[in-house]
């Protein structure tokens, strides 16, 4: 007795596609591996915005107005604290030879005058120990602020700000915060005295 033709075989990806079997139980996620990986996520945008936000400015320097953080410890030195007298402001290094020869003079001038004017003396470039060639001559003592310039040592802080080319550099600002004289190089004790009275006799521009 011949047989029929054979039915295929129901595809059963088609019978599911058409509804007739039905789709198997929907899983849903555990609550802790979703907290888990929400925690990952939060991980990575935290680390993301800590990796791309700079951190807080170490200071402003500018010829006109600068606030530099202090030399060997916490605080702030800033030029607009010492408005009313005039403010002598010298950049060194350890480095420097010339600073070595200006300095002595510059710590007796800080001493006679102290009280009427105030000196600042600066670290800038610097490749050794600042803290440490201050103390030498006795700076602090004098009644000189310290402070730490700003920037890498070729670019920003005061140097860039005031067009310096080597060091020492010394400015002097009047009561008025203005800037009135600068030396792109070493000024002996009795040229600073000078400067420094005629500033502090000159009346505002």
């Amino acid at each position: 007795m011949s047989q029929g033709p054979s039915r295929a075989e129901p595809d059963p990806d088609a019978r599911r596609r058409s509804g007739l079997v039905p789709r198997g139980p929907r899983l849903r996620p555990r609550p802790l591996a979703v907290a888990v990986v929400a925690g990952c996520v939060t991980l990575l945008v935290v680390l993301a915005v800590v990796a791309f936000t700079p951190g807080a400015p170490a200071g402003t320097a500018s010829a006109g107005a600068f606030d530099l953080p202090a030399l060997g410890g916490a605080g702030r030195v800033r030029l607009a604290d010492y408005r009313g007298r005039p403010v002598v402001v010298t950049l060194f290094a350890s480095w420097c030879t010339a600073c070595t020869t200006e300095l002595p003079g510059f710590a007796r001038v800080a001493t006679a005058t102290r009280g009427r004017a105030q000196f600042i003396a600066v670290d800038s470039q610097e490749t050794g120990n600042g803290p440490a060639f201050a103390a030498r001559f006795g700076l602090a003592q004098s009644g000189m602020a310290l402070a730490r310039d700003i920037g890498k040592a070729s670019t920003g802080g005061l140097y860039k700000a005031y067009g310096a080319r080597g060091l020492p550099v010394t400015v002097i600002y009047g009561g008025d915060g203005a800037l009135r004289w600068k030396a792109l190089e070493a000024v002996p004790e009795d040229i600073l005295t000078k400067q420094l009275a005629a500033v502090t006799s000159a009346p505002p521009p």
